[in-house]
């Protein structure tokens, strides 16, 4: 301990001194010390070393080259016990760091033939001793020394090249988040030096497939992508060497390239695609590469581009056209997925042409596409017309989606028409908007085209009879069994199922099985169809019956699905007495000109006309629906307008369902 403080406090300028403790230093050099086996000794002696170093410099007073080396290798295992901050003696080991780091004295290994053992050993130390209870000296320190190691030398070796980028791979910097870091600002600080080296590495590795010259080659594609996080210039020359790799004829080593580049270009701060066009035209002709992983992986990237790099939609549109296109189901699935994806994150960031695009899948030969790309439209209709998330113009961008989804109901598979159906009540009048529901099936009736309000008609009309389907198969029920009425009964069934997708028959067969085994069910199945169920009943209906169905031991089941499928298609989703009262007020509101017509965009005379159409078509698929004398009343005022087309419609609605007005309502009936 006297030595250290004698070292300690002596400077460059005491030659008496330094000439009077030159053996001393020589002698602390010996065996004895450096293979102490106390380790506070060694400590101490490590410290004198540096002193040494210090006070001597630029001359050490060991010539012997060996003897340099196994000081500071001694060295370097002394800095081993930085690693404790909490020991009584991390104020020494601290000490020897400054130490070292501020003369740095590891730069008088240069002259010596195995410098880089040393060097290997510092550095791998370091990175091991790191931690999170270091404060900013610490590390700072440990910069000093490394850096000037890097920036001094004559280029950096493959194995210490390692020693810094092990800390990058996911799995050690998951392991060590300070080493991680450490060597982030050791490479960002030593970028011009060490780019060449980092280029050898990965020509090796990539041109000529020297896998053996790294134990860290099976990890390039990491590297590089935590090389370019942590500064681009690090990877000047190694871009080149990709678009090389983008061109490999094994299609396995595309695809990891591919993938590797879809994280640099994608990634939100990057700017790679304009700083490197020749790499990101490269990279977009992989969209139309021969190998289906490929082209996959592509289409998935453009989701993230299209979100984090919006000025590059223009060139990804071209692309995402052919693969829409693409003969692989997969693929054409993905482009929609996104498309939408992006869409729905915000609608500017897709533009028209894209949506063309998703537009078309709608007719797609396979119906996982159609029905990817019909479900797509109904969200972004949702949400930027029905909620109006992204104000007046997104809403206008989107408005052609409500007639689109419609006429599919034209189309003969019967899973599009059922599809349709869903759509229309979740999505374009969704059931579950309580009071709004009227007034939002009311303007969307006014503004869509006529082949659209012809598809919907008919859609009414097909659930209705489906309706009246079942109403028989139950009255068939309630009669007493015979031939007869077992054939009316298999012909009735073989009706229902014809109107859904797959092994309708059987499940209708087992259906119907239950409907003659449980009354209850029976009585629940009547009260859905009753013309007097409102959607709140149905609703309770419904439960009820899925609830008697279920089987707690079969999570997954088909025939469960399929009944729930016949009762949402039967059930007053949508039209009740009361949703038809609501109907009739907004069409009076508008006659009297107070309703929000302008605001929804539809003139009030075209809101007029479109309302008693409407009302036309639901009294002939809903006629018991009307019979109030609310509703009455208000068909009263039509007939005292003007227009003849209006109390037209109003006498044909009148004619159509009221035929209880003679006995039930003599005020109307005056």
């Amino acid at each position: 301990q006297m030595v250290v403080k004698t070292f300690m406090d002596m400077d460059q300028d005491s030659e008496d001194e330094k000439q009077q403790y030159l053996p001393l230093a020589l002698h602390l050099a010996s065996e004895f010390f450096l293979r102490n086996p106390n380790k506070d000794v060694r400590l101490l002696v490590a410290c004198c070393l540096a002193d040494i170093f210090r006070i001597y410099a630029p001359e050490a007073p060991y010539t012997s080259h060996d003897k340099l080396k196994d000081i500071f290798l001694f060295i370097t295992r002394q800095l081993k016990g930085l690693e404790d901050t909490k020991s009584p003696q991390f104020n020494r080991y601290f000490y020897l760091l400054e130490n070292l780091a501020w003369v740095k004295s590891y730069n008088i290994c240069f002259e010596l033939e195995d410098c880089n053992e040393i060097f290997i050993q510092l550095f791998r130390t370091l990175f091991s001793v790191i931690n999170n209870s270091h404060n900013q000296k610490v590390q700072m320190h440990m910069l000093d020394l490394m850096s000037s190691i890097i920036m001094e030398g004559d280029g950096v070796t493959q194995e210490l090249l390692d020693s810094i980028l092990i800390n990058l791979i996911p799995a050690h910097k998951n392991l060590n988040k300070q080493a991680f870091d450490l060597a982030k600002v050791l490479l960002k600080r030593t970028v011009q030096t060490i780019e060449p080296c980092i280029a050898n590495f990965f020509n090796q590795v990539l041109v000529l497939g020297k896998s053996s010259v790294s134990d860290l080659s099976e990890h390039v594609f990491d590297l590089i992508q935590e090389l370019f996080a942590i500064d681009p210039h690090l990877l000047l020359s190694v871009m080149p060497q990709l678009e090389f790799k983008l061109k490999s004829n094994d299609g396995e080593e595309r695809l990891a390239v591919v993938r590797l580049l879809a994280k640099l270009f994608g990634s939100k701060d990057s700017d790679l695609a304009t700083q490197n066009r020749p790499l990101w035209q490269c990279f977009l002709g992989r969209f139309n590469d021969i190998h289906v992983p490929v082209r996959l992986e592509s289409v998935k990237f453009a989701s993230h581009c299209l979100m984090n790099h919006p000025d590059l939609a223009k060139d990804l549109t071209e692309y995402l056209k052919v693969r829409s296109h693409d003969p692989e189901e997969a693929i054409r699935h993905d482009v929609i997925v996104t498309i939408i994806t992006a869409g729905k994150r915000d609608l500017s960031l897709v533009n028209d042409q894209l949506l063309g695009f998703v537009r078309e899948r709608t007719l797609d030969k396979r119906w996982r596409v159609r029905k990817e790309a019909m479900m797509g439209l109904a969200q972004l209709y949702k949400k930027y017309c029905l909620h109006a998330e992204a104000g007046k113009d997104a809403a206008e961008k989107v408005s052609w989606i409500k007639d689109k989804l419609l006429h599919i109901y034209y189309q003969n598979s019967i899973d599009d028409k059922l599809l349709v159906e869903k759509i229309f009540a979740q999505y374009l009048v969704p059931h579950n908007l309580e009071t709004e529901r009227m007034k939002c099936l009311y303007y969307l009736y006014a503004s869509l085209d006529p082949n659209a309000v012809k598809a919907l008609n008919e859609m009414w009309k097909c659930q209705n009879m489906l309706r009246s389907h079942v109403r028989e198969l139950l009255d068939l029920h309630k009669q007493p069994t015979s031939e007869a009425n077992s054939a009316a009964m298999f012909g009735k069934l073989m009706t229902i199922a014809s109107k859904y997708p797959g092994k309708a028959q059987d499940f209708v067969k087992k259906f119907n099985q239950v409907l003659g085994d449980d009354e209850k069910l029976r009585s629940q199945l009547e009260l859905l169809i009753s013309p007097t169920c409102s959607c709140k009943q149905a609703d309770v209906c419904v439960r009820e019956i899925a609830r008697k169905l279920a089987n707690p031991k079969q999570p997954t089941n088909p025939f469960l699905e399929m009944v729930k499928f016949l009762l949402e298609r039967i059930a007053p989703v949508h039209i009740d007495s009361e949703a038809i009262s609501a109907l009739v007020k907004l069409m009076n509101k508008s006659i009297e000109g107070t309703a929000d017509d302008e605001e929804e965009g539809v003139s009030p005379d075209t809101a007029i006309r479109a309302g008693l159409e409407l009302l036309k078509v639901l009294s002939f698929t809903h006629p018991t629906s009307f019979h109030s004398a609310e509703t009455y009343e208000s068909l009263l005022q039509c007939l005292r307008m003007e227009d003849d087309k209006v109390a037209e419609a109003a006498i044909q609605i009148f004619r159509n369902t009221g035929h209880k007005i003679e006995t039930d309502l003599p005020q109307i009936r005056s």
